[in-house]
């Protein structure tokens, strides 16, 4: 059925008018333009569309638009902030963290939740939480890495 949502979209109030069982992946990068989560699966198995829901990492390829009325969504595009990076990103770049790039926001994202939710993770907690995002390039150790520096840089702040 389509219905106005409205949610809070990288800090910005957002109302949009579609088919509420839409998935919010195909909201974001068709009708916003915010391509930065990827398409990979289609089944929340690949993290290649992974988001921010109120500081949870979320598969936007099976949340239904439905599900964040009312919510604050981050995206990739959010998490830079006047036109500098976010420790998470400066770290991914500094690490080389990724060699295709298209996997990148998904992991920059899920990375993110997981410093929100533990600010000093030990590198076991990081490839446990990381576990659900496929790089099929090979990065994962310089993932690690980042997000290990990446939480030393932020200090406990997300």
């Amino acid at each position: 059925m389509e219905r106005s949502i409205a949610f809070i979209l990288n800090g910005k109030p957002t109302r949009i008018k579609v088919d509420d069982e839409r998935m919010l992946l195909w909201v974001l990068r068709y009708d916003l333009g915010l391509t930065g989560a990827k398409f990979g699966c289609g089944t929340a198995i690949c993290g290649a569309c992974t988001v921010i829901v109120d500081n949870q990492a979320v598969r936007s390829c099976s949340v239904p638009v439905k599900e964040i009325a009312g919510k604050k969504v981050l995206t990739i595009e959010g998490l830079s902030k006047d036109g500098h990076l976010h420790p998470i990103q400066e770290a991914f770049v500094n690490h080389n963290a990724f060699q295709c790039g298209y996997c990148t926001p998904g992991m920059i994202m899920s990375a993110y939740a997981l410093l929100l939710q533990t600010p000093r993770p030990a590198a076991a907690d990081i490839v446990r939480h990381m576990d659900g995002n496929l790089c099929r390039c090979g990065a994962q150790v310089r993932i690690v890495e980042a997000i290990q520096d990446a939480a030393v840089a932020m200090k406990g702040r997300a």
